[in-house]
């Protein structure tokens, strides 16, 4: 079989056709790749500022654990000073009562 002009034109057009597919995935695997740079850095940024968040909320966690074993500190410290309170306050009264019948 002889070839023809027509089917070396055919072949031709369909080398070509192949070479400007080849041209656009080489394109599309550029672009494939810039994106999953640009993902992996996204990545690593958000995976840091979960870290200095997790930190800071520990941080606040701690802080505020203190400040309720401070308060708990206080508030019992108050709560046994309260029957002596009383009593002195019982106390003055009855002195005020004295000097006020003399």
């Amino acid at each position: 079989m002889e070839p023809t002009d027509i089917t070396i034109a055919i072949l031709t057009d369909i080398r070509e056709q192949a070479k400007l597919t080849n041209e656009q995935i080489k394109h599309t695997n550029e672009r494939i790749e810039q994106t999953n740079e640009r993902l992996d850095t996204m990545r690593e940024e958000l995976s840091r500022r979960i870290v200095e968040s997790e930190i800071r909320t520990s941080t606040a966690i701690t802080e505020l654990s203190g400040t309720v074993h401070e308060l708990t500190r206080v508030l019992r410290s108050s709560h046994d000073l309260r029957p002596r309170l009383e009593r002195c306050e019982h106390d003055i009264a009855d002195l005020r009562r004295r000097i006020a019948e003399r």
